[in-house]
């Protein structure tokens, strides 16, 4: 049972777009710099679908940390990403890129690689987190990976994000899906408990809440999003959205609720061209984001 409107408020963030407006003397510095670490073997697509999202909504450089090998190094339809093989000293390597926007869970694997990334990426203090998919699965198998996310959350307030789907929050809650679904806005607030994160809770009306702030419901989306890939467009999106934000007075709870109701917006507009909700892909929605974007931008 979704939550009615009367228990949240209604998502209404895309007014924030103006914000992101760039000077005539912007460089790529000003748009930050987005790191993204998955894509293992198997699943590199993820990788690539949260990196195409980032590169097409504006950030200065989206760098992905691959960590299937054969995969890291035959990367050619975009050269604009600057794909690189993760090394197993993960801590060493977020201190050499100094990432302004970090980001890991897509397609990330459970590998003994993987951990240590998460890991890594829990203890890096100097950027904003998002922490989706596989990542997710970990931290809900293992306490000292949760311990690590609340305890960045009590030193860093307002700086992780976590994008479960009902799949993932049942596990983090320890609950059953069902049971996730049956209650979405009271396992929002459980995962916020839980974490200390900025929380979102996709599915039909994605609901997003953190310790600061009251829950709030995006109304826009339809079932054409309830294809492989869309989660991880949504992942490279706040990325993006969050490291220009960095520079343009948004913070992340700011840029995640625009990536949010853009994401949806972006493929009711499609719906609405006659493209899907049947076959829709994730790569059309990050086409439509973008214009999207750019759009209310021209608007100003």
């Amino acid at each position: 049972m979704t939550p009615s409107i009367d228990e949240t408020v209604e998502l209404d963030s895309l007014a924030l777009i103006k914000q992101l407006n760039r000077s005539p003397s912007a460089h790529k510095g000003d748009a930050g710099k987005v790191v993204i670490v998955g894509g293992a073997p198997g699943m590199a697509g993820a990788l690539l679908l949260a990196g195409n999202a980032a590169m097409h909504l504006g950030a200065g450089w989206t760098i992905l940390e691959m960590l299937d090998p054969s995969s890291a190094f035959v990367v050619v339809e975009h050269p604009e990403l600057m794909v690189r093989l993760a090394e197993h000293n993960a801590a060493e390597q977020l201190r050499d890129i100094k990432p302004d926007l970090l980001a890991i869970g897509p397609g990330l694997g459970d590998s003994p690689a993987a951990y240590e990334w998460l890991k890594a990426s829990l203890a890096y203090p100097l950027s904003p987190l998002i922490i989706d998919a596989d990542a997710l699965n970990l931290i809900s198998e293992n306490d000292n990976l949760l311990v690590a996310l609340q305890k960045r959350n009590q030193d860093f307030p307002n700086q992780s994000v976590i994008t479960p789907h009902p799949g993932e929050a049942a596990r983090l809650l320890k609950i059953s899906s069902a049971g996730v679904q049956e209650r979405r806005l009271a396992a929002l607030k459980d995962l916020v408990k839980l974490t200390g994160s900025i929380v979102v809770l996709k599915g039909q009306h994605t609901l997003i809440a953190s310790p600061q702030h009251a829950s709030v419901q995006c109304n826009q989306g339809n079932p054409g999003m309830a294809t492989g890939g869309m989660g991880d467009v949504l992942t490279g999106s706040i990325a993006a959205i969050a490291a220009q934000g960095i520079r343009h007075q948004l913070d992340l709870w700011s840029s995640t609720c625009i990536a949010v109701q853009l994401h949806a917006s972006a493929a009711d507009n499609l719906v609405s061209k006659g493209v899907g909700p049947i076959g829709l892909t994730p790569s059309e929605t990050i086409l439509e984001m973008r214009s999207m974007l750019n759009g209310h931008l021209s608007a100003i």
